[in-house]
C-alpha cells in the first residue's frame, strides 16, 4: 500500500512534465501556455504553481528531468576500471547518443530561441546540462592523471576540449536542420576519431 501511494504522484508528476515538454517543443516557450498543459495532461493550475512555482520553472524543471536520466546513462562507475581509451570510448558513445537524443535537440532549439528574453532559461540550461556532464568527465580524468595516464593540470578544461569534439560541427548541423542526426556507424567513428586525437594529438610532433 505505502509503494502504491508512493507511485502514483511521481507518475502524476512524470506525465505532467513529459505532456508540458511536448507542448513545450511543438509550440515554443513563449507560445506555450500553462492552460494548454493542463489540457493535454491534466490537473489544475494550482497543483502546477504550488510544485513549479511559475512557466519557467516547470520548463527548468523538465530540463533538470532529462538531464537527470541522460547523466545517469553517462555513468563511468561501470568502465572505470579499464584503460583511458576505453572509457574515453564509451563515454563518447553515450554523449553523443545523448546530445543526438530528439528531446535534447528540441530543448537546445527552445532554449537558444528565447535566450535573448529570458537569459536566466539559458544559463540554467547550461549548469544543469553540459556544465555537469563537464565536470562528471573531469573528475574521471583527474584520477588518470594521478595514475600518469595523462599531463597537464586543468583537467576541467580537458573535459571541455573532448565534450567539444564530440559535438563538433555534427551537433550544429543537426540543431540547424541540415543534416539528421549521425548513424551508429558515423557516431562510433565520430567518437573513435576524437579519442584519438584527445590522446595523441593530430600534430606530427617534434623531431
Amino acid at each position: 500500500m505505502i509503494e502504491e501511494k508512493t507511485r502514483k504522484p511521481a507518475n502524476r508528476r512524470d506525465a505532467l512534465l513529459k505532456a508540458a515538454a511536448t507542448e513545450f517543443l511543438e509550440k515554443g516557450y513563449v507560445a506555450t501556455s500553462i492552460d494548454a498543459i493542463i489540457e493535454r495532461s491534466g490537473g489544475s493550475k494550482r497543483n502546477i504553481y504550488n510544485e513549479f512555482g511559475n512557466k519557467q520553472g516547470l520548463f527548468l524543471a523538465i530540463v533538470k528531468h532529462n538531464v537527470d536520466e541522460m547523466l545517469e546513462t553517462l555513468s563511468v562507475d561501470d568502465i572505470e576500471m579499464h584503460d583511458l581509451r576505453e572509457t574515453l570510448t564509451v563515454f563518447g558513445e553515450r554523449l553523443m547518443k545523448v546530445y543526438m537524443s530528439p528531446t535534447l535537440i528540441g530543448i537546445y532549439r527552445t532554449v537558444v530561441t528565447e535566450a535573448s528574453r529570458f537569459p536566466e532559461l539559458m544559463k540554467s540550461f547550461y549548469e544543469q546540462g553540459p556544465a555537469r556532464t563537464t565536470l562528471r568527465l573531469a573528475e574521471v580524468l583527474e584520477a588518470a592523471r594521478a595514475r600518469g595516464e595523462i599531463r597537464g593540470d586543468d583537467c576541467l578544461r580537458l573535459a571541455g576540449h573532448f565534450v567539444g569534439m564530440i559535438r563538433d560541427n555534427l551537433h550544429l548541423q543537426v540543431i540547424l536542420g541540415v543534416r539528421p542526426p549521425p548513424s551508429d556507424d558515423e557516431a562510433r567513428a565520430a567518437v573513435a576519431s576524437a579519442v584519438e586525437v584527445f590522446l595523441n594529438g593530430a600534430g606530427r610532433g617534434r623531431p
